[in-house]
C-alpha cells in the first residue's frame, strides 16, 4: 500500500476566511487516502500560523523530511500548504527530489501525472495574481481616502476625529508642534534631537511621554 504524509494549517485570517477547521481538514485527508488506498503515515499541524513563509512552519518542515521516494504529500488545498508561488514552486522541486507527490484536494491536484503538475503551477501563479490584486485594491482606496481627508488607521498626531467618524480636522495646537518639529529638522537637527528639544519645551506625545524618532520622523515628512 502507498504511504501518505497529511499536512494541515490553520491561521486567525484562515479560519475567518474559509472555516475549514484542522479537523475538517484532517477528515478529508483520511477520506482520501482511504478511497485511495493510500496509508497515512503522519499528519503534521501548524497551528495558528501564516502560510505567508514556508520556512516558519515547523509542521511543514516535519512533513516534507517525512516524504520519501513513492510516498505524497496531500493537504486539503493550495491555500494551506503556501501563500506564494515561490514557495508553492519550491516545495513542488524539493518533493520531486525525494521521490514523492503532492496531492492537493480542493483543486484536485495530482503531481504523477505531466498534466498534473502543469495544472499545479498554473494555479499557483494564478492565486498568487489574486492576492496581489486584493492587495493592490486596498492600497488604492487606503490612498484616496487619505487624499479626501478621510481617517485611514489610527488618527495621525496633528489631527482629531470629526463627529462624523469618518473625516479629520486640523488641531491646532498639534499643528503648531509639528510646525516647530519642521522648523528644527530643516535647521539640521536630528530627529532625536528634535524629540528632547520638543519636550523641553514642553510639548509631549499624546500618551503624555516624550517624542519618539518615528513621531517626529512622520511629523516632519
Amino acid at each position: 500500500m502507498a504511504t501518505a504524509i497529511g499536512y494541515i494549517r490553520v491561521s486567525t485570517e484562515g479560519q475567518a476566511v474559509d472555516g475549514v477547521s484542522l479537523d475538517a481538514q484532517r477528515a478529508k485527508i483520511e477520506a482520501w487516502c482511504e478511497l485511495n488506498d493510500y496509508s497515512i503515515t503522519a499528519v503534521h499541524v501548524d497551528a495558528g500560523i501564516s502560510g505567508k513563509s514556508a520556512d516558519n512552519r515547523p509542521g511543514l518542515q516535519a512533513a516534507l523530511q517525512d516524504c520519501r521516494k513513492g510516498s505524497a504529500l496531500v493537504v486539503y488545498s493550495l491555500s494551506r500548504l503556501a501563500r506564494s508561488t515561490k514557495d508553492t514552486i519550491e516545495i513542488s522541486e524539493r518533493l520531486a527530489k525525494s521521490g514523492a507527490d503532492l496531492v492537493s484536494l480542493s483543486e484536485k491536484i495530482d503531481t504523477t501525472t505531466a498534466a498534473g503538475k502543469m495544472v499545479f503551477r498554473m494555479l499557483a501563479v494564478l492565486a498568487e495574481f489574486e492576492r496581489d490584486q486584493i492587495s493592490e485594491r486596498t492600497t488604492t482606496a487606503m490612498q484616496f481616502k487619505k487624499a479626501q481627508g478621510e481617517r485611514v488607521g489610527a488618527v495621525p498626531y496633528g489631527y482629531d476625529l470629526s463627529a462624523d467618524g469618518v473625516n479629520l480636522t486640523a488641531n491646532p495646537v498639534e499643528q503648531g508642534v509639528i510646525v516647530q518639529a519642521r522648523e528644527l529638522h530643516s535647521g539640521g537637527m536630528s530627529l532625536r534631537k528634535i524629540a528632547t528639544e520638543l519636550q523641553r519645551r514642553g510639548f509631549n506625545a499624546r500618551n503624555g511621554g516624550a517624542f519618539q524618532s518615528e513621531q517626529v520622523r512622520r511629523m516632519v515628512a
